[in-house]
């Protein structure tokens, strides 16, 4: 790159950074248009990744209603390449580049950068560093109008499954101690499952729910469960009390109905894991490519129901090591059936997460992958839902 060039970089990043306040969602392609004029490349189309993370859809001023929006298939494109692996991704030709668009970790889409030259490696950092920006904004101008809502839905959204979707974090989180990455099925419909988690400078806090029931009763315990699981970690209770604030507050407001859910503090510093699983299945101890244990479970009543016993809920301690991974799941998972009958299994479960992760696949990727595998396992119909969280420690 010279030095013009260095500067036009340069600018480019500082007009975009500066001339994004006051932006609403639906501004966003002009600013990847004015980022594209100011490097002197044909063009720079955001592509948005849908819900059910199967296409990527282009943002174009003007189209932000979801309407005749060009979609870009993940399987089998360029551009999907660039969202599943997360690698720049360029055409055979050389004048298209499909960069990813991420913040924290979670994958918001792909960027596509069309140009009439070639890219030099100082392009294909600059391009880097505006998908970076673009991907943020993003990420933080959806909840100031719906222009993004639209691109991301390739199918109405039930009322139940709104309340769940507006409750959960971004479906991926990494740092340089730790990652956590869920997934939700089916995106469209689903009423009572739900995953939480946040990061200090000390813990990884996760959290899995399933509430009895279907449609808007679960999905109001699920709220329920949610925000009283934040509110106790907000104020510093630690898992036996926060268990027991979530138990009160869902028999006081839903006294016939309960919560099942996985509550977990994971040490950033030396890897020990704390769990409680009200009434929930184990999660699944995975290292150097296969299953060390299933976690011990169920450790407590559910959410909900410990008045009827009473007593303390069990903390199950795990040491892990540098590169483990904790797969978290609710029932819909290993109990989704082919049309013959025949569950997707624990077994099977452990066997697709364990080869997808042996094969280097991210995180983020293995979990989709293992969405359309259960969706194809039964047949893209699923009879109950399906949430699946995955923990991994890096390790200092």
């Amino acid at each position: 790159m010279t030095v013009d060039n260095a500067v036009r970089a340069r600018d480019a990043l500082q007009r975009l950074v500066l001339g994004c306040t006051g932006v609403t969602p639906a501004d966003l392609p002009r600013l990847a248009a004015g980022a594209a004029a100011d490097l002197g490349v044909t063009s720079m189309t955001m592509l948005v990744i849908d819900y059910a993370q199967t296409f990527l859809a282009a943002f174009r001023e003007a189209e932000g209603d979801g309407v005749n929006v060009e979609r870009t298939p993940v399987e089998g494109t360029l551009a999907g390449r660039a969202y599943a692996l997360g690698e720049i991704t360029e055409s055979p030709s050389g004048d298209r580049l499909y960069v990813p668009m991420t913040d924290c970790g979670h994958r918001i889409g792909v960027l596509e950068v069309v140009s009439p030259d070639s890219p030099t490696p100082m392009d294909r950092d600059t391009y880097a560093a505006i998908a970076t920006v673009l991907g943020q904004l993003v990420a933080s101008r959806r909840m100031y109008g719906d222009a993004i809502e639209h691109l991301r839905r390739g199918l109405p959204m039930q009322l139940a499954t709104e309340i769940v979707w507006s409750l959960l974090p971004p479906l991926t989180l990494q740092t340089p101690d730790a990652e956590v990455t869920g997934i939700l099925e089916p995106c469209y419909e689903v009423g009572g499952d739900a995953f939480d988690y946040a990061i200090s400078d000390t813990t990884l806090h996760v959290a899995l729910f399933d509430a009895v029931g279907h449609g808007i009763g679960a999905s109001a315990m699920t709220t329920m469960a949610v925000n009283a699981y934040r509110n106790a970690r907000r104020c510093g209770l630690d898992l036996p009390d926060t268990y027991r604030s979530i138990d009160k507050w869902l028999h006081a407001r839903h006294p016939d109905h309960f919560v099942t859910a996985v509550l977990a503090e994971l040490s950033l510093s030396d890897g020990m894991l704390r769990t409680i699983s009200a009434g929930h299945p184990g999660g699944l101890l995975l290292r150097d490519g296969q299953r060390v244990k299933d976690l011990v479970a169920p450790t407590a009543l559910p959410l909900g129901l410990s008045g009827l016993a009473g007593g303390a809920p069990e903390v199950v301690e795990e040491a892990l090591e540098p590169g483990d991974h904790v797969l978290f799941f609710t029932d819909g998972v290993i109990e989704a059936r082919s049309a013959d009958g025949e569950f997707f299994g624990r077994q099977r479960l452990v066997d697709f997460v364990v080869r997808t992760l042996a094969d280097r696949t991210r995180s983020p990727e293995t979990m989709r992958r293992l969405v359309r595998a259960i969706l194809d396992h039964q047949h893209e119909n699923l009879q109950d839902d399906a949430t699946a969280v995955l923990v991994g420690w890096v390790g200092r």
